[in-house]
């Protein structure tokens, strides 16, 4: 299997996402901030990951020359009426719903650090969770959160953000959240972080930075592991 990665800029890193497809299957990839371009054709592609980054699929080009929003969504579009599964990290599960055509939100409360989230009723049925402890720990870097379409299934929420994980069909599934974090990663996301001792007395769920640098991201990476292994299976 093909497993195709957006990245978005250099800091937001695929993590755990990318040791798992280097492991079980061939790996291609769109560096957007390198302005390299989306993909021509999905035949010989299999799985989509779009991963995060700062903009949001309102984001014009004119504000970022190297995203292109309207160009993702019609390939996240390309992938779903093929039914090929599609995974949206962050930014990425705001444009996949968005391609769904729910419109992105912002979030009650930004949301950066280690917190739990929660599963649903629906979550706690998804045999692909399975493996989700109660009140799991993951990370969370965000502002916003995707939208939801009328058959859409919020499978687990924070108490900062009521859609965590949102499934929009069985091969296409949003995570706001992000368990794909290590260390290095969130030293390469509070080195973007302007006024960031500001930002942790004015908003309730974000840590501090040392507490972010200091947590063992173990547990919360064995989990996306086996949900990848469940949702490829």
């Amino acid at each position: 299997m093909r497993v195709h990665f957006i990245i978005h800029e250099s800091f937001e890193a695929p993590g755990v996402y990318l040791d798992w497809a280097n492991q079980h299957h061939q790996v291609s990839m769109t560096k957007c901030y390198e302005n390299r371009a989306l993909p021509q054709s999905i035949d010989d592609l299999d799985m989509l990951i779009v991963m995060g980054g700062p903009q949001s699929p309102q984001t014009t080009k004119e504000e970022c020359p190297h995203f292109d929003a309207a160009a993702e969504m019609e390939l996240i579009q390309r992938f779903v009426a093929a039914d090929k599964p599609v995974i949206g990290v962050c930014l990425g599960a705001q444009l996949l719903g968005q391609s769904y055509g729910a419109q992105v939100q912002s979030s009650p409360h930004k949301e950066i650090g280690n917190f739990p989230i929660h599963l649903t009723t629906a979550g706690l049925e998804d045999e692909k969770l399975s493996s989700f402890k109660p009140n799991l720990v993951v990370g969370h870097w965000h502002g916003d959160m995707p939208g939801l379409t009328e058959n859409a299934q919020v499978l687990a929420k924070s108490q900062g953000c009521p859609r965590q994980i949102v499934k929009y069909s069985d091969k296409h599934y949003g995570f706001q959240c992000h368990l794909e974090f290590k260390k290095e990663m969130v030293e390469a996301l509070l080195a973007q972080e302007a006024d960031y001792e500001q930002s942790v007395a004015s908003h309730p769920f974000v840590q501090e930075a040392e507490a972010i640098l200091s947590y063992d991201y173990s547990e919360m990476n064995q989990a996306l592991v086996s949900f990848l292994d469940h949702f490829n299976a």
